[in-house]
């Protein structure tokens, strides 16, 4: 049998492959604020006052999960992810069979969740702002974007699991180690396009085929680009005309994680400063161009491009590490941006890649009220919680897909 290289080896099951999480750490009712764990995925950069929290919704007055609520064990079938045996995540084993656990507390969900993030919001998008005072206008963008998805917490094999579950409240903030998992089923991504969308009053914008180019700098090793671009058929070469943004990574100001205890899909609430590149020189960016125009467009391999042998690097300065072919289709209110996106990615360095769904919705309403001068917190408090019911009513059921 000839020999199949990584990079043209497909999954057998591309509708349920897994994306990137990030590792935070939790408490409960005040958010422990420490340096991330971060070794999962190095492409993501925290401002110098960056702030990183979990917490449960709903607890009790005495801070208790639901009896219904347990941690149990998941393994996930992402290759990225090297370490699937070790997760744990909060089940309801009422939502198992398709029942629906309602909520008994005085205040709502929503109410709940925007006490937990706002203080952490705003005085994030305090220091993002001053950070963004140097930038040129439109060169640097704050952007609050609502992932759905699930926590996970990693495992330690020398803890015994039951002595956890017997005493949730005292031993999940002891779980330093936790990340966020974005894939989600096909069923639920037709859930959404198919009823969630007619039923919150979003158009659609438009859908976009486009590549996600990242590229290292040999000169500058904590530098990374990301270039977007997309393809022209029925040519089989990405051309420089299609090349239309170049991006640094995008830095996280503060990102809050939600267990969602009485739905099966969690919340994650994130406030990023995107930072566009307009300052490459001319022999940089013919560099890069070469880069670009050498792939080949090859819907056959992961990530959907290859570079013939020798092409991945340009002028001794750029070079290719990763590239993920994106479908985004996008909806829109006068408050909000609705993403459904599919990810077919690969990692040059690890020789790795894989496909996934996601969704997220981007807070435009929230970070436009922010930017006004003097706006008070009352304001932000009430938009934000007319969002978290839509994503609390709409966005977080799902068939379980974890086990």
């Amino acid at each position: 049998m000839a020999y199949v290289p990584p990079h043209r080896r497909h999954s057998k099951e591309l509708e349920r492959p897994l994306l990137t999480p990030e590792l935070l750490a939790p408490q409960f009712k005040k958010n422990l604020k420490v340096k991330p764990f971060n070794k999962v995925d190095e492409n993501i950069v925290y401002a110098d006052h960056s702030t990183h929290g979990w917490c449960a919704i709903p607890l009790d007055d005495e801070n208790q999960f639901p009896s219904s609520v347990n941690l149990e064990p998941v393994t996930l079938e992402s290759v990225e992810l090297n370490f699937g045996e070790n997760h744990l995540a909060l089940i309801n084993t009422s939502l198992d069979n398709g029942g629906e656990v309602k909520w008994n507390l005085p205040r709502s969900p929503w109410e709940s969740i925007t006490e937990n993030v706002l203080e952490d919001l705003l005085s994030a998008f305090k220091h993002a702002r001053n950070e963004m005072k140097s930038a040129k206008p439109k060169e640097a963008y704050p952007t609050l974007i609502a992932r759905v998805g699930k926590v996970l917490f990693r495992r330690n094999p020398s803890v015994n699991l039951e002595s956890i579950r017997k005493n949730l409240f005292t031993e999940i903030p002891k779980r330093r180690r936790q990340l966020f998992y974005t894939n989600t089923p096909v069923s639920y991504k037709e859930k959404i396009v198919n009823k969630v969308v007619p039923k919150i009053g979003v158009v659609f914008e438009g859908e976009e085929d486009i590549y996600d180019v990242q590229l290292s700098d040999s000169t500058s090793p904590e530098s990374t680009l990301f270039c977007r671009c997309r393809g022209l058929y029925p040519e089989i070469y990405i051309e420089m005309s299609t090349f239309f943004q170049i991006k640094l990574k995008p830095v996280r100001n503060m990102v809050k994680d939600i267990s969602c205890t009485t739905k099966n899909l969690d919340l994650r609430l994130m406030l990023c400063t995107k930072k566009l590149v307009t300052d490459l020189t001319n022999d940089e960016m013919q560099c890069i161009t070469d880069l670009i125009n050498s792939a080949i467009l090859d819907p056959d391999v992961k990530g959907g491009l290859r570079w013939p042998p020798g092409k991945e690097s340009s002028g001794e300065k750029y070079t290719v590490v990763r590239f993920t072919h994106v479908i985004v289709n996008t909806y829109r209110n006068s408050s909000l941006r609705l993403k459904v996106k599919h990810y077919d990615r690969f990692d040059l360095r690890t020789l790795t890649g894989e496909a996934s769904w996601g969704t997220s919705l981007v807070l435009e309403n929230v970070v436009s009220k922010l930017q006004e001068e003097n706006v008070k917190a009352s304001t932000i408090s009430e938009i934000l919680k007319e969002d978290m019911q839509l994503i609390w009513e709409n966005f977080l059921s799902c068939e379980r897909f974890l086990s």
